[in-house]
């Protein structure tokens, strides 16, 4: 089971230096959730941390994945079994074999995730 800390509603003005340190320690807390990878996504409205235990593309799945163009930031923990077949039928650029960036697929596409 992997672990996400996420620090949302960030301001103008917010220290984001201080509060990814603040962030990465906590997390730390948790690291044993993840052993495998620990990733940090700082960005204008958010910091995400996650821990990662590899089961699904081990080598390039690190999260929090990013979209190619760099406007979506995606931490998930699960497996996704039909992760494949979402992947053939989508138009997404891909950048992992991560079974969980098909959620930015879905998102992207407007499709209903359940």
């Amino acid at each position: 089971m992997c672990s996400i800390l996420g620090i949302f509603g960030l301001q103008s003005g917010d220290d984001l230096a201080a509060l990814r340190v603040q962030a990465v320690e906590l997390s730390r807390r948790q690291r044993h959730r993840g052993p495998d990878w620990s990733g940090v996504f700082v960005g204008d409205g958010a910091i995400l941390v996650h821990e990662r235990l590899a089961i699904v593309d081990p080598a390039s799945g690190s999260q929090p994945l990013r979209s190619r163009d760099g406007h979506l930031a995606l931490a998930a923990n699960g497996e996704i079994y039909n992760h494949r077949e979402l992947r053939e039928a989508s138009g997404y650029d891909f950048t992992t074999g991560s079974d969980c960036e098909v959620i930015s697929a879905l998102y992207r596409e407007g499709t209903p995730i359940s």
